[in-house]
């Protein structure tokens, strides 16, 4: 499932070397996206007939993640990544990103790239599951939940500027925006996230905190 793009294929670990540079943990998460076959798969969902992009929008999506990874604000903090052009190749301007960005929202990809997720991470779950430790089944209350998936739901506070579309007041005082998440306990990976206003974060008796909902697993 895996496609290698051959970037990769003569990177040596030193510790005496030359010439070094900061944020060399994002080669791991591109590594991570590039042999997992995630990037290839996402630039497959985001194919058009008769079109045939300059930068490969996988690789877009994928360096796009990675820069928020390493702090991006912005898409013109896609330039983060400049310095690992000798290592990537040129990063994709912030002009493709937005268009990449632009065309992945569209209903109708949104629906193939959800596909592509998915296919993906039933993949690396299996590769998971046939390692001597096995798939991640949570203990609780001294229980293991053999063939379930727990998931937990919480929302985040992230601050934003006034201008910033979508903020609001939080009810923690402060501005910005209230997504609610969703994260696999068992892999601590992010599920999904919507972004709601903080109103909607209380139940009933107006406390606000963590739910967990545990779900069978998919055989």
């Amino acid at each position: 499932m895996a496609k290698h793009t051959r970037w990769d294929q003569n990177l040596l670990v030193t510790s005496d070397g030359e010439g070094l540079i900061g944020h060399a943990g994002a080669v791991l998460l591109r590594q991570l996206a590039d042999r997992c076959g995630l990037t290839a798969a996402l630039g497959g969902a985001l194919a058009r007939a008769g079109k045939s992009p300059q930068f490969d929008r996988g690789v877009a999506l994928v360096s796009t993640a990675i820069t928020i990874v390493l702090g991006a604000t912005s898409m013109r903090d896609i330039a983060l990544l400049d310095h690992l052009a000798p290592v990537f190749g040129q990063p994709p301007s912030d002009t493709t990103v937005r268009r990449t960005l632009e065309l992945a929202g569209s209903k109708m990809l949104l629906r193939a790239g959800a596909k592509a997720r998915a296919r993906i991470r039933a993949h690396v779950w299996q590769l998971i599951a046939a390692t001597s430790a096995g798939f991640p089944w949570l203990t609780i209350a001294g229980r293991t939940l053999a063939g379930w998936l727990v998931i937990d739901m919480d929302a985040t506070l992230i601050t934003a500027h006034s201008d910033k579309e979508g903020a609001a007041p939080t009810f923690k005082k402060g501005y910005g925006f209230h997504p609610l998440g969703a994260w696999l306990a068992n892999t601590g990976e992010s599920l999904a996230m919507l972004l709601v206003r903080h109103e909607a974060l209380f139940d009933r008796t107006g406390v606000k905190g963590p739910r967990r909902l545990a779900v069978a697993a998919a055989r």
